[in-house]
């Protein structure tokens, strides 16, 4: 049963850091190759570049919530959110925002 994950390519936990702008400052996220394979592939089906994809995520949860404990945690689990099917939509606009605590 674990073969599936144990015998994975070890290319895809290699981790990789990149150099993007957040909020106007420079800032390098250190993550997963695939987890970048998947903020890729959210960005492009978004329209957007990765970094823009990321800083408008970043501004958005800030919003949002007021403050990100773990922006890496958080756009992994975002990956998570994408694999499990959850797609930014139309309904989404009209969503009620949440308060900032």
């Amino acid at each position: 049963m674990c073969r599936v994950f144990a015998g994975q390519d070890p290319e895809g936990y290699r981790q990789i850091n990149r150099s993007i702008r957040i909020d106007g400052h420079s800032t390098s996220i250190q993550l997963e190759a695939t987890f970048w394979a998947l903020l890729d592939e959210i960005a492009d089906s978004q329209g957007l570049t990765t970094p823009k994809f990321i800083s408008k995520l970043y501004d958005e949860a800030i919003e949002i919530n007021g403050q990100i404990p773990n922006f890496a945690s958080m756009l992994r689990t975002t990956c998570a959110l994408y694999l499990r099917g959850h797609r930014p939509g139309i309904e989404e606009h009209s969503a009620p925002k949440r308060e900032a605590a």
